[in-house]
């Protein structure tokens, strides 16, 4: 079966994560087809020299997507997902480790069960070493309860799904929403009768830091959190009373102090 990888690029990018992700995409038991590497506007020279690096050494692999500015995740998924070759599309962050066999077991899972238009797994979350791992985030295996969950939380774990393209487009792609274009876009595909399964295990290996918790703060993030939310009432995705709760319950995580906030991710949000 053949498949893309669709991973996006900014300028912050650390060049030595960006080379650990790319190295784990190229010693896959299953190697993907084409890897599509979209460059969110002008990178870094070390940033640059890597990607080179590795288009020269898997010169049929590659495919560079140019983008003239940084025009955010959004955007530059959504231009990558028309540029992408294959059906079945697979996502990778720039600063994460996929495990080995990530692609082999998910694509077996699109020969098992054809219906399935969207196949997501756990991940193991860590600070320096991705052998030492200092939080899981599980998410439900079965559609039922990952249409459950999906209403109050993100159902997937982005950087570990693999998609199908039709299923994406027919969907409305990813759009432009600030830190949460992901999962604006998995509860459209939802409420569009997508079928979707989660491995449980880890197949990626999540970089995170402190830096991660405060991102995940302040005003800003609580106006994107209620324009979305806002957003799955208009289309049906949940109703008044889940609205409600769901604005109450992420506006006091967004407001209250990182030190806590990274105590609730890591004790009662993650495993």
């Amino acid at each position: 079966m053949k498949f893309s990888v669709l991973m996006s690029i900014y300028y912050k990018e650390k060049p030595l994560f960006l080379k650990e992700s790319l190295e784990s995409l190229v010693n896959q038991t299953k190697m993907p087809t084409e890897i599509v590497i979209v460059k969110d506007g002008n990178l870094t020279e070390e940033l640059d020299i890597i990607i080179e690096e590795y288009v020269d050494k898997y010169k049929s692999l590659f495919s560079i997507v140019n983008l003239d500015k940084n025009y955010g995740l959004g955007i530059a998924l959504s231009k990558g997902i028309q540029v992408c070759k294959y059906d079945i599309i697979a996502r990778m962050d720039s600063d994460d480790i996929a495990d080995i066999t990530r692609f082999e077991k998910q694509l077996e899972i699109f020969k098992k069960y054809p219906e399935i238009d969207i196949v997501g797994s756990n991940i193991s979350e860590f600070m320096d070493n991705p052998k030492i791992s200092c939080s899981e985030r599980n998410v439900p295996e079965e559609h039922d309860d990952i249409v459950k969950f999906a209403k109050k939380r993100c159902p997937f774990n982005h950087m570990t799904v693999m998609y199908k393209k039709q299923a994406v487009i027919e969907s409305g792609n990813y759009i432009k929403f600030e830190s949460l274009e992901d999962y604006y876009l998995w509860a459209r595909m939802l409420n569009n009768n997508c079928k979707a399964f989660n491995i449980q295990e880890n197949l990626v290996y999540a970089r995170i830091g402190n830096g991660m918790f405060k991102r995940r703060s302040g005003i800003s993030y609580v106006k994107s959190e209620l324009k979305l939310q806002r957003k799955f009432k208009e289309i049906g995705f949940i109703n008044s009373f889940q609205l409600i709760y769901n604005i109450m319950c992420r506006t006091i995580v967004r407001i209250i102090p990182n030190n806590l906030r990274k105590m609730i991710y890591l004790k009662l949000l993650r495993r």
